[in-house]
């Protein structure tokens, strides 16, 4: 399954690329979803610590939290992730 999510950015779609998807282990750093207000997600990483992702709007941010549930339920793993500006194209299995 694939899907395309568009952030606030370009800033914004790199630093949510960076956090995704560990390429070796397929994997991905982030734990849980802490809040979704409006058109920004918090997350947990495994380390503990959280981060905020600006997309570009609700239903951006909505549509990745659908798409990466059944990967922090551990029922899908990232296959790969692609950036084109502020568009990232996510590929799960």
């Amino acid at each position: 399954m694939k899907t395309s999510i568009i952030c606030d950015d370009e800033y914004e779609a790199q630093k949510l690329m960076s956090l995704i998807f560990i390429k070796e282990e397929k994997q991905t750093y982030i734990a849980r979803i802490l809040n979704i207000i409006k058109n920004e997600m918090v997350i947990s990483l495994k380390d503990k610590s959280a981060h905020s992702i600006l997309f570009k709007d609700e239903y951006n941010v909505e549509k990745f939290a659908d798409f990466i549930q059944s990967i922090l339920d551990k029922e899908h793993n990232i296959v790969s992730t692609n950036r084109i500006k502020s568009i990232i194209e996510i590929t799960k299995e």
